[in-house]
């Protein structure tokens, strides 16, 4: 759905109607307890439409969607790097948007071998494991704001 997020203009920002697009995606943002965001690598970087995404999320300010969000980011290529640098990039974006980042990454190179034709699951077991220690770590920073809510 990123393609619906129209591109990021400072002048648009302070209108009290953002686009569409833009409104659903802050709302989707607020709504979550975290955030896990897997991406492609291109051009050795950061896809723009993600790159757009976290912009908008991160204004206002103030009240940024992403402030303080937990957000775990993983990657993959058809590269052998596994979109390590995209992966970098992304986490640098959402630090500087505020976000709380977990600093791990998970590279999955070769990533038109590395999952299974009929159910798109991960047929490496120790990459499996690296995921699910991944999401344990997001689940971890969510746990306590949960607890204060109850």
């Amino acid at each position: 759905g990123l393609k619906a997020v129209a591109p990021f203009d400072a002048d648009d920002e302070a209108s009290p109607v953002p686009p569409r697009g833009v409104f659903e995606l802050r709302a989707a943002i607020a709504e979550a307890d975290a955030i896990l965001i897997a991406t492609p690598e291109y051009n050795n970087s950061i896809p723009g439409v993600l790159k757009n995404a976290i912009d908008w999320a991160s204004r206002p300010k103030a009240d940024a969607a992403l402030k303080n969000k937990p957000v775990a980011v993983i990657g993959s290529s058809t590269g052998m790097f596994g979109a390590v640098w995209a992966q970098a990039e992304t986490r640098k974006a959402l630090a500087g948007a505020g976000a709380r980042v977990i600093d791990r990454e998970l590279p999955v190179g070769s990533a038109d071998e590395q999952f299974h034709p009929l159910d798109g699951r991960l047929v490496d077991e120790d990459l499996r494991i690296e995921l699910g220690g991944i999401v344990h770590e997001l689940v971890t920073e969510v746990q306590p704001a949960l607890q204060r809510a109850v």
